[in-house]
């Protein structure tokens, strides 16, 4: 269950969270889906959402590296990079009133998953887990991911144990048709004994949790 240096290879994941200033969200999802292929040509895209439920005015988006170097490498080339610097960062960095970004690993247990079609909705959850990491909570935690798995009614995506950033913090993306559906799916699973007994054995060692409702946009590769 251990993640960062102890996993098999050095991917990891950096999710970036912009909260957009309220009045210019429309036009900063304009931008990125008419500019981000200057960004894409440097590395890759997982996903970009925006928020619907939960949080509001905020995108989230999530880019895969093979290891810090290769980070670094294309950090230098965005940077020399005129037409991206030109068309989208010096248009869209005045319509952005917050960033942040974290490093994740993807935990060793889980492959990365894909939506089952097109045209479906997003929940981003994060767990803010106890201190000591996977070797503390890991077996309770991916009991309980599997549990609801195991109802059907949502499609798993990922689940991210962060190395930079707030420590302890695991993101699961959980895919679904709809609001409606995911609602559904989720009222049977809370009667489902088996998801009830490996939530309550999880749960003790959760400090907080947020979800959101997030819709991709027309550019992200995960719709």
């Amino acid at each position: 269950l251990a993640t960062g240096p102890r996993q098999n290879n050095s991917i990891f994941y950096e999710i970036r969270t912009y909260d957009v200033k309220p009045s210019k969200m429309k036009e900063f999802v304009e931008m990125v889906n008419k500019h981000i292929h200057l960004r894409t040509a440097h590395s890759e895209l997982l996903g970009f959402w925006s928020s619907e439920l939960g949080a509001m005015n905020k995108v989230v988006h999530v880019w895969k590296y093979d290891n810090f170097a290769h980070r670094t490498a294309v950090r230098q080339a965005l940077a020399s990079d005129k037409d991206w610097q030109g068309k989208f960062l010096s248009a869209a960095l005045p319509l952005i009133e917050k960033q942040h970004n974290e490093v994740a690993y993807l935990v060793p247990w889980c492959q990365l998953g894909k939506p089952l079609k097109e045209g479906g909705v997003y929940e981003w959850v994060t767990f803010q887990m106890k201190p000591g990491g996977p070797a503390l909570w890991g077996e309770a935690f991916r009991a309980a991911i599997n549990a609801h798995i195991n109802t059907g009614y949502t499609k798993l995506i990922g689940v991210f144990h962060t190395e930079y950033g707030l420590l302890n913090t695991v993101h699961v993306i959980w895919w679904n048709e709809s609001p409606d559906h995911r609602a559904a799916g989720r009222h049977h699973a809370h009667e489902d004994a088996r998801v009830v007994a490996a939530v309550r054995d999880s749960v003790r060692f959760l400090e907080s949790q947020q979800n959101m409702l997030l819709i991709p946009l027309q550019c992200s590769p995960m719709k």
